[in-house]
């Protein structure tokens, strides 16, 4: 029996990542056919963002190129980008239906309606890549913070927690399905409350009632960051890493920006963090030319930056988005200043992730190894540092302690002692 096919591209953060791969689980168990590409599917699904002009761009021409390269393909676009402007996605040639945020789960009905009906029993086909390894799972969505460059509290405005019941009884499935490391992700998942249980109890509950191998966190806010929180990094399956926003590291870009914290609360973060757990990966995210950010302001945000010590940090040009507060403030920043600041921050980056990546060369640590390219396989330690090895053994989805040896592209090449 022929199963309709389907191919899915996904853009932009953890929570789409999470979003698509839930949709993936369920037009597979009923029935459908998960495949690679564009080339192959009876219909292509793109979950697209919009977070910057950036993300636009590639959505669109993600669908153009998708339509070119198989014109019988049925075209769905769904997401931010959808919520944030319907019409435009719509225009392009091929594109069949447009979904926003509410409407995402209801891709298995709209499929039917399309003529893609799914067969009379589960067919049983392979998750591929949304099987096995690292799996996101959402806990949460919406925010309604309103800071002044961000268009997620108005493609995202519907606030709301998953029950802790729900969120453990996915744990535990995609463990039966061999997953051994989930992400918990969400717009802001620091603000999870949901029947009284808040995320720390969250975490409890799946520790307690799950025998998952790794838990990690996507995102929180400084503020977000204590003691309680903190205690149950006891548990070494919490993957040390934290993940806090920043966006800048001067403290009038962050009140011009209206972020919830300045920088000497980001400081006590940080500080609170390394103390609980010792060898923990910080890794942000940094806007560089926000409007009105002066030299001196952008050399306060780069110092702040290198005296925190990250062990990523992801770069991005201010992007005006439509509908958001700094869209129409004065002082916009020339694109040459942004390219010219983000060069800069990116070196920072590169240097910071280095003297981090160093602090563990010569230890052995448990490495969770993912995919294999170019006859070299890739995987990740708890504390995110991206670790390479060559093996003639298939590692898909093998966690194995690994001796880190010595910097190599953006991580570190590791020993695995039977290789």
């Amino acid at each position: 029996m022929s199963y309709p096919r389907v191919a899915f591209d996904t853009l932009g953060c953890k929570l789409n990542q999470a979003e698509t791969e839930s949709m993936a689980r369920e037009l597979a168990a009923a029935g459908y056919e998960l495949v690679d590409s564009v080339d192959e599917a009876d219909v292509y699904i793109l979950n697209t963002c919009t977070v910057t002009h950036i993300a636009d761009r590639k959505s669109r021409n993600l669908l153009r190129q998708a339509h070119r390269r198989n014109g019988a393909a049925r075209l769905i676009a769904i997401g931010c980008y959808v919520e944030r402007s319907p019409q435009e996605l719509a225009r392009i040639e091929g594109v069949d239906l447009v979904l926003g945020n509410e409407q995402k789960a209801r891709v298995l009905d709209r499929l039917r309606e399309l003529g893609f009906p799914a067969a009379s029993s589960p067919g049983g086909q392979s998750l591929r890549e949304y099987g096995r390894g690292r799996s996101f799972l959402k806990i949460q969505d919406g925010c309604r913070n309103f800071c002044s460059y961000c268009i997620v509290p108005l493609v995202r405005s519907r606030v709301e927690s998953v029950p802790a019941e729900r969120v453990i009884a996915e744990v535990k499935k995609r463990m039966d399905g061999g997953v051994k490391e989930v992400v918990l992700t969400g717009t802001e998942i620091g603000a999870y409350h949901r029947s009284g249980v808040s995320l720390a109890g969250l975490l409890k509950r799946v520790l307690a009632e799950t025998g998952i191998t790794r838990l990690r966190l996507s995102s929180l806010q400084p503020p977000e960051v204590f003691a309680e929180l903190l205690e149950l990094w006891k548990d070494d399956r919490l993957c040390p890493q934290f993940h806090l926003s920043l966006q800048s590291g001067s403290d009038a870009v962050l009140q011009r920006m209206k972020r919830c914290y300045q920088t000497a609360d980001y400081r006590r973060a940080v500080a609170a963090i390394r103390k609980a757990v010792p060898d923990a990966a910080i890794t942000s995210d940094v806007i560089a030319g926000f409007p009105g950010e002066t030299e001196a302001e952008f050399k306060e945000s780069y110092g702040f930056c290198r005296q925190t010590g990250f062990a990523r940090i992801h770069v991005f040009p201010y992007s005006q988005r439509p509908g958001t507060e700094a869209a129409a403030m004065p002082e916009q920043v020339g694109d040459r200043v942004k390219r010219e600041r983000v060069r800069k921050m990116l070196a920072l980056a590169g240097e910071s992730a280095r003297d981090f990546q160093q602090r563990f060369l010569g230890r052995t640590m448990p490495v969770l190894w993912e995919q294999k390219s170019g006859g070299v396989w890739s995987g990740y330690t708890a504390n995110y540092i991206r670790v390479y090895t060559k093996s003639d053994n298939d590692l898909t989805n093998q966690l194995m302690p690994v001796k880190l040896e010595s910097v190599y592209k953006d991580g570190v090449w590791g020993r695995w002692s039977n290789l």
